[in-house]
């Protein structure tokens, strides 16, 4: 049996994942393969390495305050994913990049970027949801393993695995049953372990978990879950807006809610704070949501 890496070792691991290495050309760029990984890549890994792939060509002063990615195709962890990056405008104030994420010639990922010189300027934001404190909540992986006897067998190895972000979830998730619920959710997050200082390490960390808990928002009112096998679900878009300066080795609520699902797809949006209330990001996602007859797979 393979040793359980250390939460250091994943947060290790996943620093590296998110970085990018120059690849052959002028603002080409190769994002590595997960350790271990099996299947399909994550979502949020494709938009993180895009990510770091258009800041490697941005003047440091300019820090990303959006991005817009449409998945195309899913990802294999067989390959490691190459990110081609066009400079658009580096204006006085706003940079933006333009990135093509492709695997064996074939794109996978369209994303663009766009970076601002900081400045002062008005404020409001929304109040930050009031509940319980991280620290008074179960673990997704205390949970998961509590229910583990109820998900597939061929998913619960995956279920199980530890992972380099921690999340303790504040309602019922979809996968743990129970009757259906109003379509919002409330998260704690961070890394498992401390991140190196530098800002745009958080910033990808912060875009690589925006992917997690968003698309089964959706879900809650119709009592289906794709770890059951009676759904498919795709992301089909993301989008991110960064506010304020963030440490993701530090607990953000991410309060996600669904204003909308039909036709095969379901619309979700999510707003993701520190602990001293400051908005720090905005999200949203609309993704496939695909009813499936677990007794057919």
């Amino acid at each position: 049996m393979s040793e359980v890496p250390t939460p250091e070792e994943l947060v290790r691991w996943l620093v590296k994942l998110l970085d990018v290495k120059p690849g052959e050309g002028d603002d080409i760029y190769l994002g590595r393969r997960k350790r271990g990984g099996v299947g399909r890549v994550f979502g949020g890994q494709v938009i993180a390495q895009a990510l770091a792939a258009a800041e490697r060509t941005v003047a440091e002063d300019r820090e990303a305050h959006s991005l817009h990615a449409y998945f195309l195709r899913g990802g294999s962890e067989d390959h490691e994913i190459e990110f081609s990056v066009a400079r658009d405008l580096d204006g006085g104030s706003f940079s933006n990049r333009r990135v093509v994420a492709s695997q064996q010639g074939r794109p996978i990922l369209n994303l663009t970027a766009s970076f601002h010189r900081r400045e002062q300027g008005f404020h409001h934001q929304d109040d930050m949801p009031q509940v319980p404190p991280p620290e008074d909540l179960p673990t997704e992986r205390e949970l998961r393993a509590q229910f583990a006897a109820d998900i597939p067998e061929d998913r619960r190895a995956m279920m199980l695995a530890p992972r380099p972000i921690e999340l303790r979830p504040v309602e019922k998730r979809h996968w743990m049953g129970g009757p259906p619920s109003p379509p919002l959710a409330h998260t704690w997050f961070r890394a498992v372990a401390p991140l190196p200082a530098d800002p745009r390490i958080h910033r990808a960390v912060l875009a690589y978990a925006s992917d997690m808990t968003l698309l089964g928002t959706c879900t809650m009112p119709h009592q289906v879950s794709w770890s059951r096998g009676n759904v498919m679900g795709v992301s089909l878009d993301h989008a991110v807006w960064f506010h304020d300066d963030v440490q993701a080795d530090e607990w953000l609520l991410y309060a996600t809610d669904s204003t909308w699902a039909g036709r095969g797809r379901g619309m979700n949006r999510g707003r993701i704070f520190a602990q001293d209330g400051r908005l720090v990001a905005s999200t949203a996602q609309e993704g496939l949501i695909r009813v499936m007859d677990p007794s057919s797979r």
